[in-house]
């Protein structure tokens, strides 16, 4: 299958020994890459809002300002892109995923999320790949306010899959009693784009449950 992201010229380089482990397939960069599906929208924060809905008995909205009141965390964590860059200590700052959830309190048949974003772009995963510290909606990155290109103003975070499943300018996440697909995974993508198993389409998930069977 034909990638369909593109990126702004960046070049391999060896790997640093770092001490960092590289998944199968991947390459280690110092580079950000920029990889999008679409234009980058231009969200102004005065109009940025943030929802948490479906199966919850809460719905939450936040502005730019409530959210940013939220308990913040520092996070330091490598990401690895399907496109087979690493980019290895890439550090954060943000809310968890955990702290959200606990105001909107999942119904108890919750089982997976849809990521939804300003610009119309989706992806699913599973609600137990968001909890205990696995995922967070990042707001500063190296320091900085995470700038337009890598999903500013607020992004998802979720580094232990493929860097898709971490939605570019996040606007809100729905909770799911069922599965389903978002855009790169209606493309053919991976449901799950676990990057130590190597599941970048489709056919890479019907081989692991047929290598499982």
């Amino acid at each position: 299958m034909q990638n369909s992201f593109f990126n702004r010229g960046f070049q391999r380089k060896r790997p640093a020994d770092t001490g960092h482990v590289l998944p199968p397939g991947q390459y280690e960069t110092q580079d950000f890459p920029v990889l999008s599906a679409g234009p980058t929208p231009k969200i102004a924060t005065a109009r940025w809002e943030f929802g948490l809905d479906g199966l919850v008995e809460t719905p939450q909205k936040w502005s730019w300002s409530e959210f940013n009141a939220l308990p913040q965390q520092d996070l330091t964590v490598d990401i690895h892109c399907v496109t087979q860059w690493s980019k290895f200590g890439t550090k954060w700052q943000g809310v968890s995923l955990d702290t959200l959830l606990a105001l909107a309190k999942p119904r108890p048949e919750a089982r997976y999320l849809m990521a939804h974003c300003y610009g119309g772009y989706t992806t699913n995963l599973p609600l137990a790949d968001v909890l205990n510290g696995k995922a967070f909606i990042g707001l500063q990155y190296d320091g900085q306010p995470l700038a337009p290109e890598h999903g500013g103003p607020a992004r998802l975070v979720v580094p232990h899959l493929y860097f898709w499943k971490s939605a570019k300018w996040i606007q809100r996440l729905e909770l799911l009693s069922e599965d389903a697909p978002g855009f790169w995974e209606r493309a053919g993508y991976s449901m799950y784009g676990d990057p130590w198993k190597e599941q970048r389409y489709l056919d890479d998930d019907e081989d692991l449950a047929n290598s499982a069977s």
